[in-house]
């Protein structure tokens, strides 16, 4: 869905990409530590400090990329890595929601579930030679709308973030559909 963006991002990301010249993996290892900060506030009831977060650990995961390309560090080990911490700061963020309960332990569950499940079609696909960036809510979306949501909440009401992140629940899942179609349509 964010893929038409690529070329947009590429000509902002480029000259930040430029100045930082140090591993890209410790730019990826950074990311779950803002995910916690993140989630401490969202358990502390600061929604738009939590989107802040959110914001900066997102910038960093689109970083690392850049700089990996630019300087010519790009390598499946930092592809693997970048994947991993990425599950890893969904699931701390999602946690942290349900501690400042913004939502029911099993809805957050449902949530940090279903994050993982698209990526994990995703992977299944690719490890059967099939491309599958389909679906409506890549991690990007997911985030953006975690963002929106927070804002949202802290002006109109903690309820309204609650129906987001059950809004989220929903076109996770959808997406995991999504992927299993596109795969199974590739794979007959």
């Amino acid at each position: 869905m964010l893929e038409s963006l690529r070329p947009f991002l590429k000509r902002i990301l480029n000259p930040i990409a430029k100045k930082i010249n140090i591993n890209p993996n410790i730019i990826t290892l950074i990311s779950p530590f803002i995910a916690l900060l993140s989630a401490y506030a969202f358990s502390q009831k600061m929604l738009i400090l939590g989107a802040v977060f959110i914001l900066l650990s997102g910038f960093l995961d689109v970083v690392d990329g850049a700089v990996a390309r630019f300087h010519g560090r790009s390598s499946k080990f930092g592809a693997f890595l970048d994947s991993t911490i990425d599950r890893i700061a969904d699931g701390i963020i999602y946690i942290g929601i349900i501690f400042g309960g913004y939502c029911d332990w099993f809805v957050g569950v449902l949530a940090i579930h279903s994050a993982i499940t698209i990526s994990y079609v995703k992977a299944r696909a690719e490890s059967q030679g099939v491309e599958c960036n389909v679906g409506i809510a890549e991690r990007a979306v997911r985030l953006i709308i975690l963002m929106i949501g927070s804002v949202v909440g802290f002006v109109f009401g903690a309820q309204y973030f609650t129906y987001i992140i059950i809004f989220l629940v929903i076109i996770s899942y959808f997406t995991v559909v999504q992927r299993v179609v596109h795969v199974w349509r590739k794979l007959k």
